[in-house]
């Protein structure tokens, strides 16, 4: 069965635009994506802003990084970094430590309790990433990572 968003979304008129109707089926999509996240996430008790900066600084070990490098990586616009921070070095996920050269810069990298938690998370992740993209074809996620970088880019 073919189901647009406007029937999905059972909405008698037409969208204003197709560009209007190509948006909204990204807001859509991405919500319901966040959703399949937030629920592989949530037996951890791990959110979805707590997961990414687990990410960003697994892919930044062993150096480490300082708030403003992780907030300018997230995947979301993080108003407060710092509050955030402050929670996983309060659950023991991060360090932070401020650097002797400059004591303004504090560097955070992750404990080996969020090495390990991430250990056990992945599987998981990739195969909900598995399971709900699995329906397009190699070439098709190739597109549509094209299609959504092109967007992106008139930023």
């Amino acid at each position: 069965m073919d189901l647009r968003l406007q029937d999905e979304l059972k909405q008698s008129r037409p969208f204003a635009s197709i560009e209007q109707e190509a948006t909204l089926n990204v807001v859509r999509t991405g919500a319901m994506l966040t959703d399949m996240i937030e629920s592989v996430l949530k037996p951890y008790g791990l959110s979805a802003a707590q997961y990414n900066v687990l990410k960003i600084l697994r892919g930044a070990e062993p150096e480490g990084l300082c708030r403003n490098e992780i907030r300018d990586r997230m995947l979301t616009r993080m108003p407060d970094m710092t509050r955030l921070l402050d929670r996983m070095e309060d659950a023991g996920l991060v360090t932070r430590t401020r650097q002797t050269n400059d004591r303004r810069l504090v560097r955070t990298e992750l404990t080996e309790r969020a090495t390990e938690l991430l250990d056990k998370i992945e599987p998981n992740m990739l195969e909900e990433h598995r399971e709900r993209l699995g329906g397009l074809s190699r070439d098709d996620l190739r597109r549509l990572i094209e299609l959504l970088t092109a967007v992106r880019r008139q930023w």
